[in-house]
């Protein structure tokens, strides 16, 4: 069965994956990544070497900022959170998500 197998996920849906995941608060890398693959009952999988890469793009786009603190564990940990700019372009890309859908809904339902 294909059901069960992880999907590949269209270039730039990270990034949207990502800035969702931060509106709900600040968080670290790991936890971004778990919150995402839990939120898609694991349909999605986000490997570090995509990760990290994506948080410093947008960190130097501006569209997040991020913070030295300390894990629940007591370890130091790098902590995102959304700035203005990344509120907007979330707004922004969802728009853009939901037209893709639909559009891409039509062809597909004949």
């Amino acid at each position: 069965m294909t059901e069960n197998r992880p999907l590949a996920m269209p270039q730039g849906t990270l990034d949207l994956l990502i800035l969702r995941t931060l509106d709900a608060g600040p968080s670290h890398g790991y936890a971004i990544a778990r919150a995402i693959e839990a939120t898609t009952g694991d349909a999605l999988r986000v490997e570090e070497g995509s990760l990290y890469p994506a948080l410093h793009r947008m960190q130097r786009r501006g569209l997040i900022d991020a913070r030295w603190a300390a894990s629940e564990l007591g370890k130091r940990v790098k902590v995102y959170e959304l700035t203005d700019s990344g509120r907007r372009e979330l707004r922004t890309r969802i728009d853009d998500w939901g037209r893709l859908t639909s559009a891409v809904a039509k062809v597909l339902g004949g």
